[in-house]
């Protein structure tokens, strides 16, 4: 069973207030139809993408390259898509959350829904060492990843739990706490390297 009950329009619409990295709030569209739908998804490379591969592509792309008339916000358990004629949501994967996390050392951003169109984190392209535990200390991420251009670096853990993301870079390192319950946030911004 899926975890929100909220309309797509109500929930751009936190994204919106929330997500900090959000773009401007567009027009209210109609209900879309299935053609409208995959004119979005075609017209973006998107056709053929399961909701995990649509926001692998898309927090991946070089930001010069992405799209300006699409607003993709990841949510807890789906991702909304919209564009100036059309809104959608595509599923996730029930067991599994996306964390997408812009470490940083002097600037960052508020943020709560990670926008894949609209975030810009400071440290672009960067080596970064991830570790991520939950709350019983188990391991559930232990990698070196380079930060993609936009400054982020997504990451699926478990939903349901809580626990600590720490991330080192250039003999810094930085600590915060998540939770991948439907109360959690996509967004992480608040990750300081010192």
């Amino acid at each position: 069973m899926k975890r929100s009950g909220m309309t797509a329009g109500a929930l751009l619409a936190m994204t919106l207030l929330l997500g900090g990295c959000a773009a401007e709030d567009s027009a209210d569209p109609a209900a879309p139809t299935e053609a409208a739908q995959q004119d979005l998804l075609g017209a973006h490379g998107l056709d053929g993408m399961d909701g995990a591969e649509m926001i692998d592509h898309l927090d991946r792309l070089p930001v010069a390259e992405r799209p300006t008339d699409l607003m993709a916000a990841v949510m807890t358990d789906h991702l909304v898509l919209t564009s100036a004629e059309t809104e959608m949501q595509v599923e996730l994967p029930e067991d599994s959350f996306y964390l997408s996390i812009a470490p940083y050392v002097e600037q960052t951003h508020d943020c709560y829904y990670h926008s894949l169109t609209t975030c810009l984190g400071e440290l672009q392209n960067e080596p970064v060492d991830i570790r991520i535990l939950d709350d019983d200390g188990e391991t559930l991420v232990e990698e070196q990843r380079t930060t993609f251009d936009n400054g982020f670096v997504g990451v699926w853990v478990p939903s349901n739990t809580r626990g600590t993301i720490e991330v080192s870079y250039a003999g810094m390192t930085g600590t915060t706490e998540f939770t991948s319950t439907d109360a959690g946030a996509t967004c992480i911004t608040d990750l300081q390297l010192a």
